[in-house]
């Protein structure tokens, strides 16, 4: 039974909406964020800094940990658009993206397994990209790098926790209808296109949360079949 979530990633964005869904859902819900998070109890942050990442699992103090679902992340200015430019894009940039997007869920994943190995059936998703798949990158050099790095820490975490009981998931989606993508959609940042629901991405992670100690979705791609037609969507478990 899943009643302690820890979600980073909580006051916008994929993580607000799934800390919305699971606020009156479950007794223990944390928020990590850098901004306050409109639900549960707020966990003031920044993982990109090791000081952030030990003030996380300083909270739990080996408390029990049902799941952790890391749903933030971030990118390069300018990503996704013709503004893009590797060249121009500094050092310090490139070390935010990678540091977000891949070394600061390692570093969770370390600091919290004794409160994970508490739980009956711990949980961890780290939320990837398509980018992160094989012949699908794309031209944001660090943020890609950072999902396709996302996808193989998810895998080693596995092999090498395999005594714990924790599942790993990496969900790989397309682009999913925030508020953040649909503004974007609407003026014209991003091509016309219909993105995945947010329930659709939600239903994918309570299924997850709701699988037994025995079970394991270790990768889910999720993506817009036909985007100028209907709302449907492809999940692969792979």
């Amino acid at each position: 039974m899943t009643e302690n979530i820890l979600i980073v990633g909580g006051s916008r964005g994929i993580g607000l909406a799934v800390a919305d869904y699971y606020h009156d859902k479950v007794d223990g819900l944390m928020c990590v964020s850098r901004s306050p998070s409109k639900f549960g109890k707020w966990i003031e942050a920044d993982i990109s800094k090791q000081q952030g990442i030990d003030k996380v699992c300083a909270t739990f103090d080996n408390k029990p940990l049902d799941a952790l679902l890391f749903l933030g992340g971030t990118w390069e200015k300018g990503a996704f658009t013709s503004d893009y430019n590797f060249i121009n894009s500094s050092y310090e940039e490139i070390d935010h993206v990678i540091a977000v997007n891949l070394i600061a869920p390692v570093k969770l994943i370390k600091g919290l397994i004794s409160s994970l190995k508490k739980s009956q059936a711990p949980k961890v998703i780290f939320i990837g990209s398509l980018s992160g798949l094989d012949n699908q990158a794309t031209r944001e050099v660090a943020n890609t790098a950072s999902k396709f790095g996302l996808r193989g820490a998810a895998q080693a975490l596995q092999i090498e926790l395999s005594n714990t009981g924790i599942a790993f998931t990496v969900i790989n989606p397309g682009n999913i209808a925030t508020p953040e993508v649909l503004n974007d959609i609407a003026s014209s940042t991003f091509s016309a296109q219909v993105p995945i629901p947010l329930s659709d991405l939600i239903c994918v992670i309570d299924c997850c949360l709701k699988l037994s100690r025995a079970s394991c979705m270790s990768e889910i791609n999720l993506t817009q079949l036909n985007p100028l037609a209907t709302d449907t969507t492809d999940v692969t478990d792979s």
